[in-house]
């Protein structure tokens, strides 16, 4: 464990010049300011760092004492990702640091760094280093996910809403910049950082941004489909980058019902190929039609085309009498008890956004 913890932050301890004394002194202040987000990660590095200034057990009485060592290994191979980077800066930072003492300053960094840490995690992000007020964001790396350009929305959002109730005697808001493109990871650079030009774009995006809001990329936008609701800025000039660039920004996630149709839009491509498996769910409607009941399930991996099937049944259905429910599920919402059932509900009542609690009673009361 001690090896393997020490391997991971190698390249870290190296250019942050920890040698063994200093390593043994560390505290979990200071393995987060070096950009140890995750909780678990820290826990892990400073179990191993104990272990180096505990006594080695006498397994051979005759020989000499074992040793428990941490290895620094080299740094890690380049790896070329699809990378969703976000960058999120707190507003203001360099008139507080003016006007405050610089502990005050350091505490209310110091929970501005926690809440983007706790908030990027919770939605599968990595937070890969911190500049002052500033925090470099991936998503896509070290664990890539199918909806890593989601993930980033979802997490701006609820950070440029959380940053304003830190409650730290101050006002407080941040801004924030997504875009999505091919990047390296790795390699002749530091640990984590990446070569190419989506951060720098993530980068001019967030210091075009008013306070509490997230702009993204053209990049990011496609990928996200009509999951948000959007402000288009047009294509706006960003320095160091010789072309208008086109930008959006996200105002609120979109009340769609359909994930599917979001990310593809209602014009789909003919179905080719799936002539045996239509077949099949036409004749279990008809049994069904007949009074004996059916379930069909449609498994498979991602991307083989479930959910594409399910619509084209549907569309084969639209003359016949039927009544249809639907169900999503989601990776944003997987902490969420019966989410989809709710959202379900909530679709079939016809709530509105701004609906108050007791209007939300009468729609339901209604159904």
């Amino acid at each position: 464990m001690a090896a393997r913890a020490g391997a991971r932050n190698a390249a870290t301890f190296r250019d942050n010049d920890i040698d063994d004394a200093v390593l043994q002194r560390l505290t979990a202040e200071d393995l987060r300011e070096l950009g140890v987000a995750s909780v678990g990660h820290r826990r892990r590095l400073l179990d191993a760092i104990a272990a180096l200034g505990a006594p080695a057990p006498a397994a051979n009485v005759s020989g000499p004492p074992a040793e428990t060592t941490l290895t620094l290994a080299p740094k890690a191979a380049a790896e070329r990702r699809q990378l969703t980077v976000m960058f999120c800066d707190l507003v203001g930072s360099t008139p507080l640091s003016a006007r405050l003492d610089p502990e005050d300053l350091r505490g209310i960094i110091g929970a501005y760094h926690r809440c983007v840490t706790e908030i990027v995690e919770s939605f599968g992000g990595f937070a890969a280093r911190y500049m002052g007020d500033g925090v470099l964001v991936y998503f896509g790396y070290p664990q890539a996910h199918e909806d890593d350009a989601e993930r980033a929305a979802r997490c701006g959002l609820a950070l440029v809403g959380r940053v304003p109730q830190l409650g730290q005697g101050e006002e407080l808001h941040a801004r924030i910049g997504i875009a999505t493109g091919l990047v390296v990871v790795g390699g002749e650079v530091v640990e984590h950082d990446v070569a190419g030009d989506t951060p720098n774009l993530a980068a001019r995006l967030q210091a075009l941004a008013e306070p509490d809001t997230v702009i993204i990329a053209a990049s990011t936008r496609r990928l996200t489909g009509e999951l948000f609701e959007y402000r288009d800025l047009g294509a706006i000039e960003l320095k160091g980058i010789t072309a208008p660039v086109p930008a959006w920004q996200v105002l609120r996630p979109s009340a769609v019902e359909s994930r599917f149709e979001a990310l593809r839009g209602s014009t789909l491509t003919p179905l080719v190929g799936r002539d045996e498996e239509i077949e099949l769910l036409l004749r279990r409607w008809a049994r069904a039609k007949s009074g004996a009941g059916q379930v069909v399930l449609i498994s498979g991996e991602p991307g083989i085309g479930k959910s594409r099937l399910s619509v084209e049944l549907g569309q084969r259905l639209q003359a016949e009498p039927h009544l249809r429910l639907r169900y999503f599920c989601s990776p944003s919402h997987q902490d969420s008890a019966l989410h989809p059932f709710i959202d379900q509900l909530s679709h079939a009542a016809g709530f509105a956004r701004d609906d108050s609690p007791a209007a939300k009673l009468e729609k339901l009361e209604a159904i």
